[in-house]
């Protein structure tokens, strides 16, 4: 007697294992979830036998086993929440009223191994230049160039600040720092 044919496809790239596949057998009106993936919904206050019966997991009495209770946004159990631990510093939008950072001052940084690596030598660095190579992109935030890596080419560098690694880098090749006000 001879076998049914079967179409072999590989079963997974690499292993060389084939897998034999009737294509009586499977094909879109066989498809089902994978076992498991799948569960039933928790339906509670069904009765005690179900283990979520009477209280339905709400406990007894209390302000989350009454209708519409939910926990509030903020809420740290009773404990003084954060909103009212931190200081008050009155005013809608300045920076000094502004809690978590208020002495926080954004720059965008830009390291002399970038400012090697994408000027020629004795090229002038400004604000514009260095959008243009892609290195500070936000307007209206004051660059300041950090001393990560090092420069070989002498470089007029105009920014809004200079740490003083970078500032001794840039004048050691040769260079000269600029500060915008």
């Amino acid at each position: 007697m001879t076998e049914p044919k079967r179409d072999t496809q590989p079963q997974a790239a690499g292993t060389g294992d084939e897998v034999k596949v009737d294509p009586e057998t499977v094909g879109l009106h066989s498809l089902q979830p994978a076992p498991g993936s799948k569960k039933d919904r928790k339906r509670i206050g069904r009765g005690h036998g179900s283990g979520w019966g009477k209280t339905s997991g709400r406990g007894h009495k209390g302000a989350g086993s009454r209708a519409g209770a939910k926990d509030r946004a903020r809420f740290e159990g009773g404990q003084n929440p954060l909103h009212m631990r931190m200081r008050k510093l009155r005013g809608p939008n300045k920076k000094m009223s502004m809690p978590f950072e208020p002495f926080r001052t954004h720059t965008q940084p830009v390291n002399l191994a970038d400012l090697d690596a994408r000027f020629d030598k004795g090229a002038e660095v400004t604000p514009d230049s260095l959008k243009a190579a892609g290195l500070a992109t936000r307007r209206d935030v004051p660059v300041k160039i950090l001393g990560r890596g090092e420069i070989t080419k002498p470089l007029t560098v105009h920014a809004h600040g200079f740490s003083k690694s970078a500032r001794a880098a840039i004048e050691a090749a040769g260079g000269t720092c600029q500060v915008i006000e």
